[in-house]
């Protein structure tokens, strides 16, 4: 078996926009850590680039969500983020920590060596990895569940039968359709708030049909 000091390390990926914004980070930090920086080059120069897209969902980004096994204890699960969103307590581990430099484009499955601040050698296992969701799906999220509250609130929706008796589905089920101001304007309640809907302001519902 061989030496831990002598153990190859594995192969890693970082995609095109991480390797650009790490780069940076690692120079900009240089004069005043230059540990930190000289450990996260080494990792970037080693790295396979890859086209943003095109890493593997198990693989760690920045941002990405990892449980691993480290050889001191029990498995933990960590953020891996930029210095200034750090938070130990919040379980945000910056980049520039020597684990964080560790677990950049591991992915599951995978085995490294890491020095700690302390000049010891450990060893961790990559159990599993979690991504962030899209900032436009999120937000896209936030805008649908903000419709349909608004939409429930001026009655635009109504308790689907498959629903009522069981508060844990809590689904709701659109109304068929909405009048519109103008004469003979009718739309779907998808495009309600699209086509300018506003309470008070002459839209009335439309004759509802029966949901399955």
């Amino acid at each position: 078996m061989k030496d831990k000091k002598t153990r190859r390390k594995p192969n890693i990926r970082i995609s095109q926009s991480d390797h650009a914004r790490l780069s940076a980070l690692a120079g900009a930090v240089a004069a005043r850590n230059p540990e930190a920086s000289d450990e996260l080059l080494a990792e970037l120069e080693r790295a396979r680039i890859v086209a943003d897209g095109w890493i593997p969902t198990g693989t760690v980004q920045m941002g990405s969500t990892v449980t691993f096994k480290p050889d001191t204890g029990d498995a933990k699960t960590v953020t891996l983020v930029f210095p200034g969103d750090a938070d130990i307590t919040e379980g945000k581990v910056s980049i520039l920590t020597p684990i964080g430099t560790a677990l950049i484009g591991l992915s599951a499955g995978q085995s490294i060596m890491w020095t700690a601040r302390d000049g010891r050698r450990h060893e961790l296992s990559v159990i599993a990895v979690n991504q962030p969701a899209p900032e436009g799906a999120t937000a896209s999220a936030r805008q649908r569940l903000r419709l349909s509250r608004r939409a429930s609130r001026h009655g635009l929706f109504r308790a689907s039968p498959q629903s009522r008796g069981q508060p844990d589905r809590g689904s709701l089920t659109p109304v068929p359709a909405y009048y519109g101001p103008a004469q003979g304007e009718v739309f779907p309640p998808d495009q309600l708030f699209n086509a300018g809907f506003r309470p008070g302001t002459g839209w009335r519902r439309a004759k509802p049909v029966t949901v399955n």
